[in-house]
């Protein structure tokens, strides 16, 4: 379905007119890929039943794990239709704007998306699980330049499909296809051509979404791959450094976290978090301790007044919460709860989204795990695997072929 870019222009302007400002979340992990949403005036509890549900968005989502981008544009997600990915775009009410295909998908097991969109500047950018990575105008969702990476650089494909949301850094996108000829490329994001490519000798793409470090002298791009958490200068892709780290599956589905110079990494299968200390250039890192409980399966983790929040793995079903001082990595607590699942930050509360359909409200505190609200997810289905996303006030929460939107402010 296409509809006209001068339509969607109007609509947006409409929108402008009536004083519609959103605070966007125009990526996997949000604006700092950290979980963290700088959003307050939001409900301290929920009613019975779970926040006021504003619209379900059903009819042609396709099937995705991917969450939403979301801005004051519109919101972005994808889906698999017959085998292949498409980018699909909504008003703000939920009603469908374009749908664009970026590519074959993964087919071999969990037919679904996997890519968030990246949302900049009027352009999008997604990464199939083949490896293709495509820029699209956000307003028409025309393509504007695509790369086949498995093609160009070799691109490794990995068990489970590659999964990744690319990462804008200035005028370039970054992707690790995990390639043959290269494992991490940054490409202009105007045009697609190369700026730099790495290429880090057996190894491959991991699953992680990677992060950016811009603090001072430190201007680097940190990601796990399948066997090491790797460094790389942003600007010119020089290699920096690698700490062995690896698991039983190749699975390294959490973004690295950074605060205060220090870097957290966590992965299920019993591997465990590491926590690493930056030099003050970057161009350096050192294993200050490792912490085996908190082994996050895919949910990720969020960092709150000093102490880390995730679920471990004790199996594909299962998992507890837990709490872990970041200085030391002294776990507070381990507590059973519904299920483990992915989470964020907001107004001073965790959100969290069980692997059993329950959204929880909890009240970050070391001394244990407190549910002040929580209400279950029954449209949509499969696996509960999509993160949350929160943009002005609204709750967007995705289950499937199914987008649902929740108005969580407070009257």
């Amino acid at each position: 379905m296409k509809r006209s870019p001068v339509l969607f222009a109007v609509a947006l302007t409409a929108l402008a007119a009536a004083g519609a400002s959103a605070d966007p979340w125009p990526q996997f992990g949000g604006p700092t890929r950290d979980a963290q949403s700088a959003e307050t005036g939001l409900l301290k509890s929920w009613p019975a039943g779970g926040p006021k549900k504003l619209w379900t968005a059903q009819a042609d989502l396709g099937i995705g794990y991917s969450c939403p981008a979301v801005t004051s544009d519109g919101i972005f997600v994808t889906g698999v239709f017959r085998q292949s990915g498409y980018v699909m775009a909504l008003a703000l009410d939920g009603k469908p704007r374009w749908k664009t295909k970026y590519g074959p998908e993964f087919t071999k097991s969990f037919l679904s998306s996997r890519t968030t969109p990246t949302v900049d500047g009027g352009r999008m950018y997604v990464m199939s699980g083949r490896g293709r990575i495509a820029c699209l105008d956000a307003a028409e969702g025309k393509e504007l330049w695509a790369v086949e990476t498995e093609r160009v650089y070799g691109a490794q494909q990995i068990r489970w499909g590659l999964a990744e949301s690319p990462l804008i850094c200035d005028e370039k996108v970054l992707c690790t296809p995990g390639g043959t000829k290269a494992t991490i490329v940054a490409l202009n994001k105007q045009t697609g051509k190369e700026i730099w490519s790495v290429n880090i000798e057996r190894d491959k793409s991991a699953y992680c979404n990677p992060i950016r470090i811009k603090d001072g002298r430190k201007d680097i791009v940190v990601t796990m791959l399948e066997r090491n958490v790797v460094g790389v200068d942003t600007a010119t892709g020089q290699f920096l450094w690698q700490i062995p780290y690896a698991g039983p599956w190749g699975v390294h589905a959490n973004s690295p976290i950074h605060h205060d110079g220090r870097i957290y990494v966590t992965s299920g299968y019993d591997t465990g978090g590491r926590m690493l200390e930056l030099s003050p250039d970057g161009r350096s890192v050192k294993v200050l301790w490792k912490e085996m409980s908190l082994d996050t399966h895919h949910g990720g983790v969020v960092l709150v007044g000093g102490h880390v929040y995730g679920s471990n793995w004790i199996s594909n079903a299962r998992g507890n919460w837990l709490c872990l001082d970041w200085r030391s990595g002294k776990i507070k607590f381990d507590t059973k709860w519904e299920n483990k699942g992915n989470l964020l930050v907001a107004d001073g509360l965790i959100y969290c989204y069980c692997e059993n359909g329950t959204v929880g409200l909890i009240k970050p505190d070391p001394s244990g795990w407190k549910p002040v609200s929580s209400f279950k997810i029954t449209e949509g289905s499969g696996k509960h695997w999509a993160h949350l996303v929160i943009s002005d006030g609204r709750l967007y929460v995705r289950h499937g072929e199914a987008l649902m939107a929740y108005d969580i402010r407070a009257k």
